[in-house]
């Protein structure tokens, strides 16, 4: 491959000199033929460093080709740099050069496709495969054998699986069983295993701690694919902390450049609502005032990011009673509700004030609805992942919400259904979701034949 890619390279440039000069490379000026030459001799010195003949085997192809693209990248920018120090980059086409990147980028990935494509007809065919044994058949185990057996073309023949003590999930036909961790060195020996795939859970320390030690004198690839899907995690990104590879198990939406554009149509949509609904305000407030005594405003205290209270904002839509310190959510025909309350919370019109709260910070347009502290303290050990929710600002409306789980909980299941719609959105938050929940609930409403 890397002569290959070295005479792929050089047909790159004579080709771009057809396209910019309509004409042979050699009549152009000598730096063009200079640095052809260089920029070949640096691929084929570099492209190794940049992990260009490593394995792609079980690798996707575009990614393959973006880091054909970058590293060819790299070699033209340090041969861009050598015309430089050698005072000739001003003789230099730059439409040469853009021509060699394109014509290289398309070539080197032709190149590529046409081994890959060949490789994949052979390992569909059995050939060029290679034996795996998979050590731990939980949720990620099963899906690597499912994905080895679709992915024909990847070249990966599961021969055997130790599942531990549950030996049930193992497919009856076709796989071995190997019953104990001692076990796995001898299989790998006696049937010319390739690479062992471990997918034991975090949980599962002494174990693989002791696989560890028994094969230590193995000379096969060892890949360990930790069981996260079993384990209550908002994330398992791979990231680079401190210059150690570290998976963050917790971590919610991005605080990049997608983070700071929510965080500012938060911004402009709330003082646009607000003004834009100030006459509906003022009307709401007399409506109110003339319904029942008492402030117009109802606050109560909720958790925010990370845990912060805030106080929320809503149009008061009871009257006002001592609860005790007991929150009591409002049920079917609830005495305590006003007949202007019963419209504003059938309408969710009594939630427009918190876009108060979200001009100050406290809450998002869209996000998980914030519960009542004591419904916290009731459900964070009824449910396991019950307090992630609040790791992103809560929101006015969500993906529960246009999903019909609003209003009364007084069960757990109905909890436990709107706590998995809320952590969905936590775990695939795009901007466009966001927009997609706002106009659901701009054309729709909240109404729900639980809200009271």
């Amino acid at each position: 491959m890397r002569v290959t890619d070295v005479v792929v390279l050089w047909c790159a440039g004579q080709l771009s000199s057809i396209l910019a000069f309509n004409s042979p490379l050699s009549e152009a000026t000598p730096i063009h033929t200079i640095l052809l030459y260089f920029g070949c001799a640096l691929s084929f010195l570099l492209f190794a460093q940049f992990e260009m003949y490593v394995s792609w085997r079980g690798r996707s192809m575009p990614s393959m080709f973006a880091h054909v693209a970058a590293s060819w990248a790299v070699v033209l920018v340090i041969g861009l740099l050598f015309s430089f120090l050698i005072h000739h980059v001003g003789s230099l086409s730059r439409l040469w050069m853009f021509y060699w990147y394109l014509t290289g980028i398309l070539l080197l990935i032709l190149s590529r496709g046409l081994v890959y494509s060949v490789l994949r007809y052979l390992r569909r065919k059995g050939m060029n495969s290679k034996r795996v044994v998979i050590v731990g058949y939980g949720q990620t185990g099963r899906e690597m054998h499912r994905r080895a057996s679709q992915q024909s073309w990847s070249g990966y023949d599961v021969r055997a699986v130790h599942a531990g003590v549950d030996q049930s999930s193992v497919p009856a036909q076709g796989i071995d069983r190997i019953d104990s961790l001692q076990g796995i060195h001898d299989y790998i020996i006696a049937n010319q295993i390739h690479e062992i795939w471990i997918t034991l859970p975090l949980s599962a320390s002494a174990e693989l701690q002791a696989l560890q030690y028994m094969l230590r004198n193995a000379l096969v690839d060892i890949r360990w694919v930790p069981d996260t899907a079993s384990m209550q995690i908002l994330s398992n990104k791979i990231i680079s902390f401190l210059g150690v590879p570290a998976v963050d198990l917790n971590q919610p939406g991005p605080a990049d450049v997608r983070g700071m554009v929510k965080e500012l149509f938060d911004k402009v949509f709330s003082f646009t609502v607000l003004v834009l609904l100030l006459p509906l305000f003022i009307v709401i407030a007399i409506a109110i005032k003339r319904s029942s005594p008492g402030p117009v405003f109802f606050k109560q205290p909720r958790l925010g990011l990370n845990g912060r209270k805030f106080n929320v904002y809503k149009f008061r839509s009871m009257r006002v009673h001592d609860d005790q310190g007991v929150v009591k959510q409002a049920t079917q025909g609830d005495p305590r509700i006003t007949p202007i309350g019963q419209f504003l919370r059938r309408t969710s019109l009594d939630e427009l004030p918190q876009f108060i709260n979200v001009l100050m910070g406290d809450m998002s347009v869209v996000g998980p609805r914030p519960h009542a502290l004591q419904h916290n303290e009731l459900y964070k050990d009824k449910l396991e992942m019950y307090m992630l929710r609040h790791r992103v600002k809560p929101g006015i409306t969500g993906w529960a919400q246009i999903h019909g789980y609003r209003g009364e909980t007084d069960t757990v299941d109905k909890m436990a259904k709107r706590v998995q719609f809320d952590l969905h959105y936590i775990q695939n938050w795009t901007f466009w979701m966001d927009l997609k929940i706002i106009a659901w609930t701009a054309l729709k409403g909240w109404t729900g034949t639980n809200a009271y």
